[in-house]
């Protein structure tokens, strides 16, 4: 009778398993015709962001929605492999998309865990689930997930599978594939990553928001030990080597980009550029642009203008904390409260935010993102000191105390201080005088903060840095450098200014009479220019300047203009000035040297125009010369004298600073540089009574050209031909046999002897009538 009923079980149960398989199998049957076509594996073509590089292949900027970098499997390191099975799917190799040791091991584990602990999907049908299914839980979707990966092992290798697990998966903050997460997580190539950083990248697929080390390093890191315990219970470890791994500590990187250099401003224009020809295209189809800026230049120009503005800034003092924050809320964590206040608060560069624990005028404790706890003292505190005072005293808003958010940043000796975001702005552009590669382009103080470009957007007066155009007019109109000209008051009437009445001045309030002309640029007298202007005419210098790319729309036919009344862009003029340093040809500034598709073909490449070559010539060759020897004094003799301090002889440039000190520039170039230094506040307003150009804008240029022009040759600017020299008289400008000066002439343009003429008065007529009978002509 038993022996019956275990013959009726046994029986039973083959008819439900026989039942089952032909379920299954109907299943399969019905729902294999509806899987879809591997052609997305078979022919893998994943969104690859757009990138921009450096002239050197620096990598400066990648958009795109996904971060990703597609490499080789056989291109991986064999560490990185082995700790992506441990961690995910140990039988790869063996089983045929479906482990079904691995479902029973799962099974037994969440079994015996009393929960769902440990998955079964390997990773043929994590690919599967990741190119063509949602992460729904149901068991239609699993169920598809298991055929897609038999068809899957059915056409492709093992390798090729792996790879394109490797390149697909997502691993948190934007990053798809291994590659990309290495440089996301440790600003490494995947071949310069070690084994306990292999293996933290190994535990990330399986909850890429949860165990992200930028999120939470603890699960992370109880992540990493996991992995690397598997590794060595397989065998892929020795004992040293776990023991070495489980020991090192977790570094990531917490900046938000992974740039080798920092070229926020260019990498836009880049990234504009691209969008304008091929729309949304750019930003999946894995572009290429190398650009002309190079490192040395970039880093040079960054540094200078941070430098320049925190120089400003903390000659202006301290303005106080930036808020406060409530550090009393009944029932809340001290450090959840910092960290959620602090979430918003971004840090610039090396800027940092903090909230102050306890203050007072010998000691600041302050807390930082992350849980470090900083001590200032000293000179640390030195800058926001009149901000510090007794606990007493220290209720106004305005002094720094209990949860005040201040800005901190070591200094060059390693030590914290109290800093502040500074609100002027600033920029500096550099380009290649003889085609007009741009070189270094900083467009402001902090691109994350302020992605206004002040080198190609900002359109500011440029006061006596404008100077040298009109001047460079006058040689054209019969003057030479050595044509003297009154330094005396003048009064215009509106009609005569487009505007007002106008009495204009001199920067330093002083008249100095008689000056030649070279002597009147560098020590940059306004009204001088002022005369030269009347005399070559306004409508004549408004045409005149537009051959340098100026629209002449933004510089009216009035004499204001001598003295840069009207509006440029620190490009524009990096543009005008290299006209003087290049022998008088205009040049194209240009930013991108070449376009490749995601396969390394030239879509498009540069073609630049060379000076002297296909350039236009927009002056005089003699006119550029007679102009840098003009700038030459300005940094020699003039108002630029501090750059004498680079010990360089081959630099020319002019200062400019506008009316009530707004706008602040030095414009200046080497013989194959130009670099536009400027300097100001984006809603106009002063910048302080003594912030000129020389003392606020030159340090800018000095400290770029300084290390751009490390190592460069000194330049020799040679007479080209049909210039002369003679000896003058420097009080009359007028030839002399035994003067103490020599002067460059065009040779049509030698002034009278000495002797013919009497006095400096009769000098000023003299050259009053040269210049009358070269117009009449």
């Amino acid at each position: 009778m038993l022996t019956r009923w275990w013959v009726y079980a046994i029986a039973a149960l083959f008819a439900v398993s026989l039942l089952g398989v032909l379920l299954v199998g109907f299943a399969a049957l019905v729902t294999i015709p509806t899987l879809p076509s591997l052609e997305a594996l078979t022919d893998y073509r994943p969104k690859i962001p757009l990138r921009v590089y450096s002239d050197e292949g620096l990598l400066i900027g990648e958009f795109g929605e996904e971060r990703r970098q597609v490499i080789k499997i056989s291109t991986a390191p064999e560490r990185l492999k082995k700790a992506i099975l441990a961690a995910e799917d140990d039988r790869f190799y063996q089983h045929g998309g479906v482990d079904y040791i691995g479902i029973l091991r799962a099974a037994y584990s969440n079994f015996a865990s009393g929960g769902v602990r440990q998955g079964a999907s390997t990773i043929t049908m994590q690919v599967a689930r990741n190119f063509f299914l949602t992460k729904e839980k149901t068991l239609t979707r699993k169920f598809s997930e298991a055929l897609l990966a038999f068809k899957i092992e059915h056409s492709l290798s093992k390798d090729e599978i792996l790879e394109l697990y490797f390149n697909q998966i997502y691993l948190g903050q934007r990053a798809y594939g291994f590659a990309a997460a290495a440089q996301v997580y440790y600003g490494k190539t995947l071949n310069d990553i070690n084994l306990a950083e292999a293996a933290m990248l190994a535990g990330l697929p399986k909850a890429p928001s949860r165990f992200n080390p930028v999120v939470n390093i603890k699960r992370a890191k109880a992540r990493q030990l996991y992995v690397l315990r598997r590794m060595h219970d397989l065998g892929y470890i020795s004992n040293e080597e776990f023991k070495e791994a489980e020991k090192q500590p977790m570094h990531v990187k917490r900046e938000s980009q992974e740039f080798t250099m920092r070229a926020d401003y260019i990498a836009e224009m880049a990234r504009q550029t691209v969008y304008e020809r091929y729309q949304e295209d750019a930003y999946t189809k894995g572009y290429r642009v190398y650009t002309t800026v190079k490192k040395l230049d970039q880093e040079a120009a960054g540094k200078a203008v941070r430098q320049g503005v925190l120089d400003y800034d903390r000659r202006h003092g301290y303005r106080g904390p930036e808020g406060i924050i409530d550090l009393t809320k009944n029932g809340s964590d001290r450090e959840e409260i910092l960290e959620d206040a602090l979430q918003e608060v971004f840090d610039s560069g090396d800027i940092h935010a903090a909230v102050a624990l306890a203050a007072d005028p010998k000691l600041v404790k302050a807390y930082r993102r992350g849980g470090e706890i900083v001590e200032i003292t000293g000179d640390g505190l030195k800058f926001a000191q009149k901000f510090l005072t007794t606990s007493k005293a220290g209720s106004n808003q305005q002094h720094i105390r209990r949860g005040s958010l201040i800005r901190i940043s070591k200094n060059e000796k390693g030590a914290w201080q109290i800093v502040q975001l500074p609100q002027v702005e600033a920029s500096l552009v550099s380009i290649n005088s003889r085609d007009g590669a741009i070189l270094a382009m900083v467009g402001g103080f902090d691109f994350n903060r302020n992605q206004f470009n002040h080198v190609t957007q900002a359109w500011r007066q440029p006061g006596s840095s404008f100077k040298p155009f009109v001047y460079s007019a006058s040689l054209e109109k019969g003057f030479t450098p050595a044509t003297v000209i009154n330094d005396a008051p003048l009064f215009f009437t509106a009609a005569e200014t487009g505007s007002e009445d106008w009495e204009p001045r001199n920067f330093d309030g002083n008249f100095e009479g008689p000056l030649r002309m070279r002597e009147a640029l560098a020590k940059s007298k306004n009204l001088v220019s002022i005369r030269i202007l009347q005399a070559i005419g306004v409508q004549y210098a408004q045409d005149y300047v537009a051959r340098f790319g100026f629209d002449p729309k933004q510089h009216p036919p009035y004499l204001p203009m001598a003295l840069g009344a009207g509006s440029v862009t620190p490009m524009q003029m990096a543009v005008g000035y290299a006209a003087f340093a290049n022998g008088g040809f205009r040049v194209s500034p240009y930013f991108i040297k070449r376009i490749e598709d995601v396969k390394g073909n030239v879509l498009e490449q540069s073609q630049p125009a060379l000076a002297a070559e296909k350039a236009k010539q927009i002056i005089d060759p003699r006119n550029a010369f007679l102009m840098t020897s003009m700038m030459q004094d300005v940094i020699q003799r003039g108002t630029a004298t501090k750059a004498k301090q680079l010990s360089r002889t081959d630099l020319a440039g002019k200062t400019g600073t506008t009316n009530n000190h707004v706008d602040a520039w030095f414009c200046g170039y080497q013989a194959d540089l130009v670099a536009i230094a400027w300097i100001g506040f984006d809603t106009p307003r002063p910048l302080g009574n003594k912030e000129t150009g020389s003392h606020a804008a030159l340090p800018i240029w000095m400290n770029y050209m300084a290390k751009a022009l490390k190592g460069v040759p000194v330049a020799a600017y040679t007479p080209p031909p049909g210039i002369t020299t003679a000896k003058i008289n420097p009080a009359t400008g007028l030839r002399e046999a035994k003067g103490t000066m020599t002067e460059y002439f065009l040779e049509e343009q030698l002034p009278p002897e000495e002797d013919s003429v009497n006095g400096v008065d009769e000098a000023i007529k003299s050259a009053e009538d040269v210049i009358k009978e070269f117009l009449a002509h």
